[in-house]
């Protein structure tokens, strides 16, 4: 059996402090030499990555869900296949929500490998953000030590789940040169102004910098208000040209870390942190963004625009996936509402992560869905009956219901079609036996390639 190996690095992380010592500059000559110098970091390190069976032949082509044009149709990379998935604010620790967002995504990462793809696939963290800082001051902790223990949990979480790592894993804080120069462009051009305001000259991007702004989301303008609202928008600062428009650079205020640029000292806005590091890790025209449903609008719509404004491309992305929410006791699972499934605590209770694989991939990506304790129950039975089954000394030939999965998985990843069509065989293999010793060994490698589950 070979096997597949991603090269992410191990490299250790260092953070730059904030450099508000160093005020505002002025020309562009001190610009990129004070940045050169104080805004060098080490590459932030993802996790290890486990080893991926290689499978007979190659998988079927990808067809996604894209947000943009509310329809399913086929993804279609180049030999090399590009992603980028937002990452974690880390103020807490990963919830099931998290981790059902990344696991779809791991599933694409898969299926592009099992059809022969390289993959390059970007996700970074926003280690810089109002949440990161309430939540430090509200625990008297340092927000750098906060953001670096919760994004090490993170890390740990992804690993016990067999999620294949981000060939880079970029913070904010790394990435402070890039959303600096991305400003300027944007700036340059008129896509971006400074909100006169002689203590905080903040700045914003224009709403209508793009003539298709709103694609993304499909939203008219009141729901559009309605969300930028509840999602760490500002539609009532002062001095704004319209309500929508969006903050790409926070001046310094008392207190906050910040950096400096031509602008004034400050630190980047939410969305054009994902802008910058995706334009400068993989470029434009990108096959997919990813998140959850909840980063269609504003964060995924106003970052695609940012980066629209200054490459003069009509789309960010080529496919647009988002996933649905993860509820618990009725409701979303939120961190403002505090009813979470945190995976570390479910790993400290002995769960098995594939059996959180399983229950997750019960459902849907796309729909929203509960996790109870019957979810996890069922998933821990068809993870024992699946491993019963991979450990038989021979089954039934394994050769449609390989084909079936990969098939269903390719159709827009029906999770739910796959977990039904092992079941099968397995139930098949136990009451039944066979006479193909290198069928268990065969669906073994296939859920493992897959389905990232361990039998």
């Amino acid at each position: 059996m070979s096997v597949l190996r991603s090269d992410a690095g191990d490299a250790g992380m260092k953070l730059s402090a904030p450099l508000s010592d160093l005020g505002e500059l002025c020309g562009t000559d001190r610009r990129e030499a004070v940045l050169s110098e104080h805004l060098r970091v080490e590459t932030m390190r993802s996790w290890a990555a486990p080893s991926v069976p290689v499978l007979e032949g190659r998988g079927p082509q990808l067809r996604l869900y894209d947000s943009a044009d509310r329809q399913v149709r086929p993804v279609t990379p180049g030999p090399t296949a590009t992603m980028y998935v937002c990452g974690i604010t880390p103020y807490d620790a990963t919830h099931l929500g998290h981790a059902a967002t990344y696991l779809t995504f791991d599933l694409v990462h898969r299926l592009w490998l099992d059809a022969g793809h390289t993959v390059h696939y970007v996700q970074n963290v926003t280690d810089v953000d109002d949440p990161l800082f309430e939540r430090a001051e509200r625990d008297g902790i340092d927000w750098r030590e906060l953001g670096d223990r919760e994004t090490e949990l993170f890390r740990e979480d992804m690993a016990a789940l067999r999620v294949l790592p981000p060939h880079d894993y970029v913070a904010a804080t790394e990435a402070i040169a890039e959303v600096v120069e991305l400003v300027e462009k944007m700036l340059a051009s008129g896509a971006a102004y400074v909100v006169d305001d002689a203590e905080y000259p903040d700045v914003y991007y224009r709403a209508d910098a793009t003539v298709q702004f709103g694609y993304e989301s499909g939203y008219d303008r009141d729901t559009m208000l309605r969300l930028f609202a509840e999602r760490g928008g500002d539609p009532d600062r002062a001095g704004k040209g319209d309500e929508l428009d969006a903050l790409l650079w926070r001046a310094q205020r008392p207190g906050e870390p910040s950096w400096p640029s031509p602008f004034g000292a400050g630190r980047p806005g939410w969305h054009v942190e994902c802008s910058a590091i995706a334009l400068t890790r993989i470029g434009s025209g990108l096959d997919i963004q990813g998140g959850g449903s909840d980063l269609i609008f504003p964060h995924h719509e106003f970052s695609a625009a940012h980066a629209e404004s200054v490459t003069g491309e009509r789309r960010f992305a080529r496919h647009y996936v988002h996933g649905g929410m993860i509820g618990w006791d009725g409701h979303k699972m939120s961190k403002s509402r505090g009813n979470l499934v945190l995976v570390s605590r479910l790993r400290a209770q002995g769960v098995d992560p594939s059996a959180v694989r399983l229950g997750l991939f019960a459902g849907h990506y796309r729909s929203d869905r509960f996790w109870s304790d019957a979810v996890l129950e069922e998933a821990a039975a068809r993870l024992k009956h699946w491993r019963s089954a991979a450990a038989l000394p021979a089954g039934p030939d394994a050769t449609d219901v390989v084909a079936r999965v990969r098939q269903y998985l390719a159709d827009d990843l029906d999770t739910p079609k796959v977990l039904a069509a092992l079941d099968g065989w397995c139930t098949d293999a136990l009451a039944y036996g066979g006479h193909d010793p290198a069928a268990p060994r065969q669906v073994a490698d296939t859920v493992d390639a897959l389905l990232g589950v361990e039998l």
